[in-house]
């Protein structure tokens, strides 16, 4: 088991270049600073300086070892500030977060201290990272690796639908069919967000399926690329209500089989009881039997 002291005074002197100036830093004598590294080398089994009179370099076994030790340091503050505060850190996808999730926070935040609720909104990949990094309490996202070590639930599930722009032909549709879509070219939105994998699952091995062109990034990004009549897409219902309200684009839902994206709660496992969840899981979930509760088992 790797020691934090140890990390952090590598990380230290790794920084400063010196012994003297990573004990300073530290507040503590340079003896201890070269103990606690050579530990740390013994412990591994690396050499992490190459020493010369200006100062000390990392070698390559040190920069491959910087970001875990970082990550170590990290994890141990955040720890320490989470038992201390009681401050959530709730991560959750673009579409969710800007679409779906605010009357939840609203009602959540009526009961709980905004100042100890933490909600960022970013990609899929990234807020993954973040929850395997254990650098976030929940995770709210458009896909789920199951992944070890992990508690999930699929939270709820939302209609996919076609927008085109007002004066499109198929603005007077009521569905659009599978095979329809099938012909079409869309916008791409955000990368990561699964609707890709999606539409793979949906049309199966058909040999047919809709074209991406372009990446634009998000769903606002391509609300007005559509409104600026430069193709079609799919969405969340929920991202377009307001627009659909005031005209700026036809949204067509699809005939059976419908296309829903499945949106999903992640938290880390304690291993116990559903009352070992975060109380915004048990906000947003409920407090239903653990039998429709997932967690994830070994990577097959």
């Amino acid at each position: 088991m790797l020691n934090l002291a140890w990390a952090k005074t590598f990380l230290t002197l790794i920084d400063t270049k010196s012994f003297q100036a990573a004990a300073d830093q530290l507040q503590m004598a340079e003896p201890t600073v070269s103990q606690q590294i050579r530990k740390l080398e013994e412990e591994i089994g690396v050499l992490w300086l190459h020493r010369s009179r200006t100062g000390c370099e990392p070698t390559e076994a040190a920069l491959t070892f910087m970001p875990y030790a970082q990550s170590l340091v990290r994890i141990s503050e955040h720890a320490v500030m989470a038992v201390r505060s009681g401050r959530v850190r709730v991560r959750a996808s673009s579409n969710v977060g800007i679409y779906v999730l605010q009357p939840y926070l609203r009602k959540f935040l009526r009961q709980h201290d905004p100042a100890l609720f933490d909600l960022v909104i970013d990609r899929n990949p990234v807020i993954a990272q973040k929850l395997y990094d254990s650098e976030l309490d929940v995770a709210i996202m458009e896909w789920w690796e199951q992944r070890p070590g992990f508690s999930w639930k699929r939270w709820r599930s939302e209609p996919l639908v076609l927008i085109v722009p007002p004066d499109h032909p198929l603005c007077e549709s009521r569905q659009i069919s599978k095979r329809k879509l099938a012909e079409m070219d869309l916008l791409g939105g955000e990368p990561g967000t699964g609707t890709g994998r999606l539409l793979e699952s949906y049309f199966g091995n058909t040999g047919r399926s809709p074209r991406l062109s372009m990446q634009l990034g998000s769903t606002e990004a391509v609300k007005e690329a559509v409104k600026a009549g430069l193709g079609v897409s799919l969405v969340l219902q929920s991202a377009v209500t307001e627009e659909v309200r005031n005209g700026s684009l036809c949204a067509i839902p699809l005939q059976r089989p419908k296309l829903e994206k499945d949106l999903f709660v992640i938290w880390r496992d304690s291993g116990l009881n559903h009352f070992s969840r975060p109380p915004f899981v048990r906000h947003l979930i409920g407090d239903a039997s653990t039998e429709s509760e997932r967690r994830s088992g070994p990577v097959q």
